[in-house]
């Protein structure tokens, strides 16, 4: 039985799911804001939050090994150096002083054409 085990499973299998959550993150990290379904933005959030955290660690640690290792990890998930990049240098810096709640989930009033899903806008919060 699966009670209490809670995680999106967006019925595919879990080597698509982890390739589609990367690939989502890729894109959210590069443009800032996505326009997907309202259940893989819910799946991608967490996996985002935890990315930023992870650049937040390696901005604080001071030991370079440890920067290297957290840049290591956040590749490991999301498999594209160009966005790793970006998330290192730049958005990092944008959370520094936020605990949490990076991201921003809004629903879209019209469903998609074809299936007729609920759509999603997810973005980052702008730090004002």
């Amino acid at each position: 039985m699966r009670h209490r085990k809670h995680n999106h499973q967006l019925g595919v299998k879990s080597a698509h799911r982890i390739s589609l959550i990367a690939n989502l993150s890729c894109a959210l990290i590069e443009n800032g804001r996505i326009k997907t379904t309202l259940a893989k933005a819910r799946a991608l959030r967490p996996a985002i939050e935890k990315l930023i955290t992870l650049a937040k660690k390696a901005h604080l640690a001071e030991d370079v090994a440890q920067k290297l290792h957290y840049r290591r990890l956040a590749i490991a998930r999301i498999r594209d150096k160009k966005a790793v990049k970006k998330l290192f240098d730049e958005l990092v810096e944008q959370f520094a002083n936020r605990n949490g709640g990076y991201t921003r989930i809004y629903k879209l009033a019209i469903p998609r054409l074809g299936d007729a899903a609920d759509m999603a806008l997810i973005e980052f919060v702008e730090e004002s």
